[in-house]
């Protein structure tokens, strides 16, 4: 376990380390293949497919951050996720939960129904009784996603490990939402953390990866066996961007939930706002789990619509700043539509079973002026108001128009929360 601050970890990786030249930031090697010493004497590194200078730089600052002690580094987040499952066999059970990232969801489907890879088996763990269901299922792996995307459900990841360890199963947890500066499993009890570099451990949205760290040499060695055997390891001149972005992840995150915590607060006033999606918020679900166990509120947070589906492209096209995109954590305002962009690929039972509704809308809050970005907000839904206005003048108003939420009020941002962390 490093005793070095993220801070320091992020912004040193990889700097200083040249033995050849002594450059201050570490050289791109881009070369596929090495020189032998001899015959039959291999250096430390031979074929980029299997062990590369600059992607091993990458995986070393990341496994410091996340306290793991091997980490390796793919081609994207999908083919960490398709990685990780190599260590299951056809009579294995994979609990996964019913909220995961879409693309997650389809990989671990379609493997279990085409393919057989193995057993599968989906637990709300929002609802008291998970941990008889985990138990029932006996699963090899349990797969972990919080704050879940795009609800930003929170898991108790404590008590899942706790119950892990007496079912012999291994825990696995999708870090992608908060970074290792904000969130670190393995210190709660997980074996292997997932992100998809792409988001915010990059930051920059130019490059597409994925990372596993494990908290055991052994798991790892196998999971890089894996990944070379695969072919899925990261390109290097991937690694060397994300390396590059790594570096102001902490300066990043910090100015991202600062403005998120200010969106939130404008979203919580909204009449045509029914619900916000933040574990910052004292009435959130999963407020008091995510303090034990995060370091920051995170900079992605989600809202219902109040007003009918039909209207939804009036706000989009609207917008100036927030670009409707899929991906998330980079420095740019992001604004999607789950439903039918990162999680299209759930069919329409299980977007309702996981709580993605026609009108949810997803943020994905950059490090831009927080005044332009409340002020384009205002904008959308100031041109959604203005049609729902035109509607009733034209006397069709009735079946657009949707009750803010109820319980509306509870949702009001503590003002102390941008300054909590």
């Amino acid at each position: 376990m490093s005793k070095r601050h993220a801070a320091t970890i992020a912004a040193r990786a990889g700097i200083a380390q040249d033995t050849a030249f002594g450059a201050v930031t570490p050289p791109l090697y881009l070369t596929s293949t090495y020189e032998l010493k001899a015959f039959k004497q291999p250096g430390q590194y031979d074929y980029s497919r299997s062990n590369n200078p600059t992607r091993d730089l990458l995986a070393e600052a990341l496994a410091e951050l996340e306290g793991g002690v091997k980490a390796i580094v793919t081609s994207t987040g999908m083919s960490a996720c398709l990685l990780a499952l190599q260590l299951l066999t056809p009579d294995d059970t994979l609990v996964i939960p019913h909220d995961c990232y879409g693309g997650s969801y389809r990989l671990f489907t379609n493997l279990a129904q085409r393919k057989q890879a193995f057993k599968l088996v989906i637990v709300n763990f929002q609802q008291p009784d998970w941990a008889d269901k985990v138990a029932a299922a006996k699963p090899k792996m349990i797969w972990l996603e919080t704050p879940s995307n795009p609800l930003l459900q929170i898991t108790d990841v404590r008590a899942v490990c706790q119950l892990a360890k007496q079912l012999q199963a291994l825990v696995v947890v999708d870090n992608t939402f908060l970074s290792p500066v904000l969130q670190q499993p393995l210190a709660l009890g997980a074996d292997i953390v997932v992100h998809s570099t792409t988001k915010y451990i990059n930051g920059h949205s130019d490059i597409v990866g994925g990372v596993l760290v494990c908290n055991r040499v052994q798991l790892g060695d196998e999971l890089k066996w894996w990944a070379n055997c695969l072919g899925i390891t990261g390109a290097p001149f991937d690694s060397y961007m994300t390396l590059r972005g790594l570096r102001t992840l902490e300066p990043r995150l910090r100015l991202q939930q600062d403005n998120t915590a200010k969106v939130v607060e404008f979203l919580a006033r909204q009449p045509l706002v029914a619900k916000v999606y933040y574990p910052g918020l004292p009435a959130h679900p999963g407020h008091t789990i995510a303090k034990a166990q995060q370091s920051g509120f995170g900079a992605m947070c989600s809202f219902d619509l109040a007003a009918d589906a039909a209207l939804l492209p009036v706000f989009f096209n609207a917008l100036g700043l927030f670009t409707l995109a899929q991906s998330l954590g980079g420095i740019e305002s992001l604004i999607c539509h789950p439903g039918s962009m990162t999680h299209a690929s759930m069919d329409a039972q299980a977007q309702q079973t996981a709580g993605i509704g026609p009108t949810l809308i997803r943020l994905s809050v950059g490090i831009e002026n927080s005044d332009d970005l409340l002020a384009d907000l205002q904008y959308a839904f100031n041109a959604v108001a203005n049609a729902i206005g035109r509607a009733d003048n034209a006397g069709a108003a009735g079946s657009v128009v949707k009750q803010p939420h109820e319980q509306q009020q509870q949702f009001r941002l503590n003002p102390a929360l941008s300054a909590f962390w």
